[in-house]
């Protein structure tokens, strides 16, 4: 079964567009690794920028605002000069680690084998 297939077995149309952006925003190059430096707790842009190797300003920004619209990722702005903000995984951001283990077990798994076909290729 593709991606494709399992998102088309989907019969309600806004959860298939759901399905569809999740799997954008996650699979992109910076959401999980974003996700894996707020495990341990709350961090500050600065802390989350300089844990993600390579990372830019503006990259950080967007992977941030789209992981918190979607309800993955708080926000908090204290009021303090200049202002202190924390990001921090919400309870539904949480939800996503067990999938994510999943993943990176599958990969430990079946990781060399994907990367031979990649040279027979």
């Amino acid at each position: 079964m593709t991606a494709s297939d399992a998102v088309s077995t989907c019969r309600d149309d806004d959860l298939r567009s759901v399905v569809r952006g999740l799997l954008t925003t996650i699979g992109d190059k910076w959401t999980l690794v974003v996700v894996s430096t707020l495990v341990a707790g709350p961090r500050r842009f600065t802390a989350i920028q300089r844990e993600v190797d390579g990372i830019s300003h503006r990259m950080l920004t967007k992977t941030l605002r789209d992981l918190e619209r979607d309800g993955l990722v708080a926000r908090e702005v204290h009021a303090e000069v200049p202002p202190r903000v924390m990001y921090e995984l919400t309870p539904l951001g949480r939800t996503l680690l067990d999938p994510v283990d999943g993943l990176v077990r599958w990969v430990e798994e079946h990781g060399r084998t994907v990367l031979a076909n990649r040279s027979r290729a």
